[in-house]
């Protein structure tokens, strides 16, 4: 993981790498069908999650924790580059959220894998910043497992 902090505003970068190619990381982050299996921090469930994936389109998820309360969050798909690229925004349903961006980029590596770095900003405080970096490094995880486990069926 890493974490960056320009001026007053801190982002997050995360890089995962996935033994899996390119279009195949790309298809799991396009689709509801997909997205509702690991989108998401460690032991949530995705209750419901609508996209409507192109530029211009918007998504909007629900999480559920093990306790069983809902996060609900919304945005717009920025830009889309197949299979290279998405950008999109990304705000909680919460008082005092704010609007933050989220670039995901995914590279070919040479031996048929994919190194996808994950981007996000701005954050209205390092410890806004600490959270989301532990929920979506544990949304990376889940879609690392999910990949692993359905990649020979999905190429």
């Amino acid at each position: 993981m890493h974490t960056t902090t320009t001026k007053d505003e801190p982002s997050l970068t995360l890089t995962r790498m996935f033994d899996a190619p390119r279009t195949l990381v790309f298809r799991v982050w396009t689709a509801p069908e997909h997205l509702a299996r690991w989108w998401g921090p460690k032991d949530f469930s995705v209750p419901s999650i609508k996209t409507d994936f192109r530029e211009g389109g918007a998504w909007r998820s629900s999480i559920r924790s093990p306790e069983g309360r809902e996060y609900w969050a919304h945005g717009t798909y920025r830009e889309i580059v197949t299979p290279e690229r998405i950008v999109f925004t990304f705000t909680w349903e919460e008082e005092d959220a704010i609007d933050t961006l989220v670039t995901v980029t995914f590279e070919e590596v040479d031996d048929g894998r994919t190194k996808l770095t994950f981007h996000q900003a701005p954050f209205t405080s390092i410890d806004a910043r600490d959270g989301h970096a532990e929920g979506w490094g544990e949304c990376l995880d889940r879609l690392g497992s999910y990949i692993e486990a359905r990649k020979e069926d999905m190429r």
